[in-house]
């Protein structure tokens, strides 16, 4: 393992975490959850999603949409359903969502298609990915007759009555669902999902293999699914790959009681296996960064890793089923 400093911290909150009740004090305080409650950065999340798929021949605006981990608020969802979505899914292994923000974040949205906006750039948001050849409002995907038709009065409000939690038990229209603790394919139909989205989510969950076959039943067989994933260590360490150095004991220390820390699971690994469970990659778009490590510093299940996911730091795939 390369030690530094705040390796050293991360053992020590990793076994901090075995003291009962830590564990979620630490969930409740730290608020570091993959998603955002900026209705800019959501937007932003969205549209570059949609715009790499658009790119990549999937024109059609998706009907049926499922998120994974969409953490501190489902604003990814509304922005699909503004956009044109009649159902959205946000699966979650724990519960962070906050509904008392949700009109707000709701408005916003709207407000922001409304104004086509252009989209959130590195200026606003420097560590988000994928990057785009252009931040202007994809007119292309969303002409003025299609804009005119979902943002129509009648259908924005009808979307807002029901993400108000007081008034949508009463109602026949629910576009919303919102799945925690998702453990079960069968939360979704097999079949009928048109698109599936995350950001920075996979590197998160530990039975991936299982994750992908389960999108495999999700999605429709012209659907497809992409994907935002960070590779890097998260901040554990000073060097984004040093996580790739530890020895399993040493990162059950820091992973503890926190489930959903990190995987370790590098780009191939994730080809691999979204591959086994019948997928094929349509696109992917890397970004590198420069080792900080030697080979002979891997640890002994990382010491055969490619040299290309060495320096794969973060990447988007978007794959659709094969079959």
């Amino acid at each position: 393992m390369v030690w530094d400093l705040k390796g050293v911290i991360a053992v020590i909150k990793g076994i901090v975490t075995f003291i009962p009740g830590i564990t979620k004090f630490i969930q409740k305080t730290s608020g570091a959850t993959i998603g955002s409650t900026s209705a800019r950065y959501c937007y932003s999340v969205w549209l570059r999603h949609l715009i790499i798929a658009n790119k990549n021949g999937f024109i059609e605006h998706p009907k049926i949409v499922a998120e994974l981990g969409p953490g501190d608020s489902l604003g990814i969802g509304f922005a699909a359903l503004i956009s044109g979505a009649d159902k959205y899914y946000g699966l979650d292994v724990i519960e962070f969502a906050n509904n008392e923000s949700n009109e707000e974040m709701f408005d916003d949205l709207v407000e922001l298609f409304v104004k086509k906006t252009p989209i959130p750039d590195a200026n606003e948001f420097p560590r988000l990915k994928p990057l785009l050849d252009s931040y202007e409002f994809p007119n292309y995907i969303f002409d003025d007759n299609y804009l005119e038709i979902i943002l129509s009065k009648d259908r924005i409000d009808k979307i807002r009555s029901s993400i108000i939690p007081a008034s949508n038990n009463e109602m026949d229209y629910i576009p919303i669902k919102y799945i925690v603790p998702w453990d079960d394919e069968k939360v979704i139909l097999k079949n009928s999902v048109d698109m599936i989205i995350s950001q920075a989510v996979l590197e998160h969950v530990n039975d991936i293999e299982d994750s992908y076959v389960a999108m495999h039943k999700w999605l429709k067989p012209n659907g497809f699914m992409s994907h935002e994933i960070d590779f890097k260590c998260h901040r554990i360490f000073s060097n984004w790959d040093c996580h790739w150095t530890c020895s399993d004991f040493i990162w059950k220390l820091i992973v503890g009681k926190r489930k959903y820390l990190l995987n370790r699971y590098s780009y191939s690994v994730h080809v691999n296996s979204l591959q086994k469970a019948g997928f094929k990659i349509i696109c992917d778009i890397k970004n590198k960064s420069e080792s900080t490590i030697k080979r002979k510093n891997l640890a002994k299940n990382f010491i055969k890793m490619p040299d290309d996911d060495m320096t794969t730091s973060e990447a988007l795939i978007l794959a659709t089923p094969t079959d």
